[in-house]
């Protein structure tokens, strides 16, 4: 029996892999100092690392610009403020969708009450999928951004970002993308897509840890700076740099952070390439990293298929989302009767060491059009890449128990 059945990686990811932790840990006490900031032996290492890291995310998101422009941040809530505040202004034109969470909801809220933004949100259907054509019907001359999430957090169904892409294309908006519970689990390529602003956070499918996150700002496409300050480049200036990454990076980056999106990001690719065989010689980092993400998505998607096809044989348990064979994320969301959804977890947690996520899971919309939000919320299983049967045997159990007493 285990300690815990961890079953919440819509949340974080856990555990990471193995060379996520050593790499951590060796890199930053062996070069654990500002990259950037001397010509030294060790400031020059752990430039290196921030770099590579760069293209190695630049390829993964097949992102054909200069790597330069992918940007370091705290997570991804402080990469879609600044995506937000720097290129909104008083006048302008959003359009969003009922699913977001709070990283996208709160900004445009503030946006809209503080500085004269109008925000439209774009209702989805029962299963949690907007219509693209709903998207390019709410778009207007004065709509400069359109962003959504590519899958949703509460109900796991992903949007069709090439639909929306286009739509947001012809009208000259700049398409935003908050890839938080898709990174790492399905592949997005950025140019095809229409992707303008692809934000990403490390401590959930990239596999990396917490405190790390970032943004792929695409050519031709300018974000104002939410801060200012040192950048170890053009010291002299009285102005903070244009040129990227220094534009929207001030201070000192991450450096423990970036070196477990390095290791994570090599996994991936050890990891296509082992499924590739004797395929994988001279496959780019991109190839090697498709063929990995077709393999974890296909492990994670089995687990919740088990998930949902228990709960749905199981009278007074509501399942939420999509079925069948809609495309989706491993997120289910359920409820039990008139159980209050934080009662649902904390007897999983207590009496079958289960590990689940209960709440609105900071998407209020998404709860308030399910209906939800008087119940709590809802009980989320997010299984991942690590997860494996047993873990699926217990929460099945578990619930199982709840329904028949």
């Amino acid at each position: 029996m285990k300690e815990h059945y961890y079953l919440d990686n819509a949340a974080t990811s856990w555990p990471k892999p193995e060379p996520v932790y050593t790499t951590m840990d060796k890199f930053f006490r062996s070069y654990g100092v500002n990259p950037g900031r001397g010509d030294h032996e060790m400031a020059v290492e752990a430039e290196n690392m921030v770099s590579e890291t760069r293209r190695m995310l630049a390829a993964f998101f097949d992102f054909g610009g200069d790597p330069n422009r992918v940007v370091f941040t705290q997570n991804a809530t402080d990469s879609l403020n600044i995506a937000l505040y720097g290129l909104l202004n008083e006048g302008d034109h959003v359009v969003t969708t009922r699913l977001e969470h709070n990283s996208v909801l709160r900004p445009l809220n503030h946006l809209q009450r503080d500085h004269g933004v109008d925000v439209t949100f774009v209702a989805r259907d029962a299963q949690g999928y907007v219509d693209p054509e709903d998207i390019g019907r709410a778009i207007t001359p004065k709509t400069k951004v359109v962003v959504v999430n590519h899958a949703s957090n509460v109900l796991g169904s992903v949007q069709d970002l090439e639909a929306i892409g286009k739509f947001s294309r012809e009208a000259g908006s700049v398409f935003v993308v908050d890839t938080c519970q898709s990174a790492g689990v399905l592949p997005i390529d950025m140019d095809d897509l229409g992707i303008d602003v692809l934000t990403f956070t490390g401590h959930k499918g990239l596999l990396g840890p917490m405190g790390i996150g970032g943004m792929i700002v695409a050519e031709g496409i300018e974000v104002r700076p939410a801060r200012v300050g040192g950048t170890g480049v053009d010291s002299v200036s009285p102005f903070h740099p244009d040129a990227y990454p220094y534009h929207l990076e001030a201070g000192t980056v991450s450096v423990p952070g970036i070196a477990g999106l390095n290791a994570a990001q090599k996994w991936f690719a050890e990891l296509g390439r082992q499924l590739l065989g004797s395929a994988a010689s001279n496959v780019s980092h991109t190839q090697a990293c498709r063929a990995a993400l077709g393999h974890v998505h296909a492990v994670e998607r089995a687990h919740t298929e088990r998930l949902e096809s228990a709960f749905r044989d199981l009278e007074g348990v509501t399942v939420y989302g999509p079925n069948g064979v809609q495309y989706r994320v491993a997120t289910l969301s359920i409820n039990i009767d008139a159980m209050p959804a934080d009662q649902v977890g904390a007897m999983l947690d207590a009496d079958h060491h289960v590990c689940v996520r209960t709440g609105v899971h900071c998407a209020p919309l998404a709860h308030k059009d399910e209906n939800t939000v008087d119940k709590k919320g809802t009980v989320r299983f997010s299984p991942g890449y690590f997860t494996d049967d047993e873990d699926i045997d217990q929460a099945i159990a578990g619930v199982t128990e709840l329904v028949t007493g």
